[in-house]
């Protein structure tokens, strides 16, 4: 069935309090999305995040970010004052995140609610236990993490970075309080997320969750699960993830993520990978899982190098993995990021597990070649973007084109010129009218944003993550021009 939707991260919603969260304007773009006639709402991963301030490098693969928390529902239970919330600084500029205000005032506003919280709440208690199987061990890390100044646990204490138990036992007791704030702060993350993904669903609205194939090293995953991964025995990675030297990248991609030993992976029937991805679909309708090239092959970087030109590619799980998920979950909907150079076997994995690919319009204006980014080439079961959150924006990507591909871009609309204010809907109509079952837009293209608002740049930092949407920005104009594309298209 055709369809459509709007990628919008959580963190790029307008509202108070510096950063997007699960605040009315959540529930306002759901309604926007329902007005446009749209079936999806995308979004980027839901880990809490640290250094670089990347969704795709999170403290666990579990645990939700707490900047999401909503303080206007926390002061409306009687866990905030306005007054005591109005007295951080969450930054001036509400087109942008300034995430070190965020980091040095979000933690210390949630200790306050938590301090009022009872922590004998039924439900809280439920959550705790039910969820104990990554909850106890993301809450220990985090307190111990924070105890040790908020380095990464390669840096602790022997005793504690290598869980000798009695050292469990003392750090478990000498921090019971911020273990306990901790668990608080995924309570009301889950509760929250659990209303609006429900308000979401009662108006026809699907989420589009999304995770990276890897863990970073930095992470509860790994500290608590070093068996999973390709470590020595001082808990170091042997090799690390990331990608060849390429037309893009003359020293390759250092991404720096652990590698799963699959052997071990494969010996308990993949069972962590089913309770991640079962974990994701209490969360989310769909999941687009990030280089799904990984699980047929993967790019092995000898740990300690500092670029990527030595590595070697190594076997993934491949299709075993995925019969394992689909025998204890059954038929779940699954998008693979196949983007960049794919090889045979990729392709025959994606075709054998019936996924739908990825098509990103803006890759496919190369003059120097043919490209199964353009629409003619596209198959039903594939997802279309004009572009992800690691490209430029349509009009930001366009003015950077050479005059050749500029040229090719011309002829294939069949145009003399594109106007300036209008050149974006020209790319979402060729989106809109491909053979793609779905048709995810960035919102910034729908409201013809340059570079300015770019969510990321891979291989850089500093400037990342940080884009948020205006409020008021989505028009009842603007609504109504979207939903009439997408009924024109047949994708309501």
């Amino acid at each position: 069935m055709r369809s459509s939707g709007i990628l919008l991260p959580v963190a790029s919603l307008p509202g108070k309090y510096g950063i997007g969260s699960f605040s009315k304007e959540a529930y306002k773009f759901v309604d926007d999305l329902k007005e446009a006639g749209q079936n999806y709402w995308q979004i980027l991963p839901l880990g809490p995040t640290g250094y670089g301030d990347s969704p795709y490098q999170s403290f666990s693969t579990f645990a939700g970010n707490p900047y999401f928390i909503d303080l206007d529902t926390l002061i409306e239970e009687g866990l905030l004052k306005e007054s005591e919330v109005n007295s951080y600084d969450w930054g001036s500029n509400k087109s942008y995140i300034d995430y070190e205000k965020i980091w040095l005032s979000r933690f210390k506003v949630l200790k306050i609610a938590f301090e009022r919280f009872d922590a004998d709440d039924k439900e809280y208690r439920a959550f705790t236990e039910d969820n104990s199987f990554w909850l106890d061990d993301y809450a220990l890390y985090m307190a111990v993490k924070n105890s040790f100044g908020g380095v990464s646990f390669i840096e602790w204490d022997e005793d504690i970075r290598k869980r000798d138990s009695k050292a469990i036992e003392k750090y478990k007791e000498e921090l019971k309080e911020e273990i306990e704030f901790y668990k608080f702060q995924q309570f009301k993350f889950n509760e929250q997320w659990n209303k609006l993904k429900a308000y979401a669903n009662k108006n026809g609205i699907k989420i589009i969750g999304d995770i990276p194939i890897y863990v970073a090293f930095d992470s509860a995953d790994t500290w608590a699960n070093p068996e999973l991964f390709q470590f020595d025995e001082e808990g170091l990675p042997t090799g690390v993830a990331g990608c060849p030297p390429d037309a893009f990248s003359a020293t390759g991609q250092l991404w720096g993520n652990p590698l799963y030993r699959w052997d071990y992976h494969k010996k308990t029937d993949y069972e962590w990978w089913i309770k991640r991805i079962k974990n994701c679909y209490k969360l989310y309708d769909v999941v687009r899982i990030d280089h799904f090239r990984g699980f047929d092959e993967y790019y092995n970087i000898p740990y300690g190098d500092s670029t990527a030109e030595f590595g070697k590619w190594e076997k993934g799980p491949g299709i075993e993995l995925f019969k394992a998920i689909k025998k204890e979950l059954g038929e779940i909907d699954i998008i693979a990021e196949d983007l960049g150079f794919l090889t045979e076997s990729v392709l025959e994995l994606v075709k054998e597990t019936g996924y739908p690919g990825m098509k990103v319009l803006e890759f496919a204006f190369d003059s120097r070649e043919e490209s199964d980014y353009l629409p003619h080439n596209y198959t039903n079961n594939s997802v279309v973007y004009t572009g992800t959150h690691d490209n430029n924006t349509l009009k930001g990507w366009f003015n950077e084109l050479t005059k050749e591909d500029k040229a090719f871009v011309f002829k294939y609309l069949d145009k003399k010129k594109l106007k300036k204010k209008t050149l974006h809907w020209d790319f979402i109509r060729l989106a809109m009218g491909s053979v793609a079952n779905l048709c995810v837009i960035p919102v910034q293209d729908y409201l013809g944003l340059g570079a300015e608002a770019r969510i990321n740049t891979p291989s850089t930092l500093g400037n990342n993550w940080k884009w948020r949407m205006s409020e008021g920005a989505l028009s009842k104009e603007l609504l109504d021009r979207i939903y009439k594309i997408t009924k024109l298209y047949s994708r309501l």
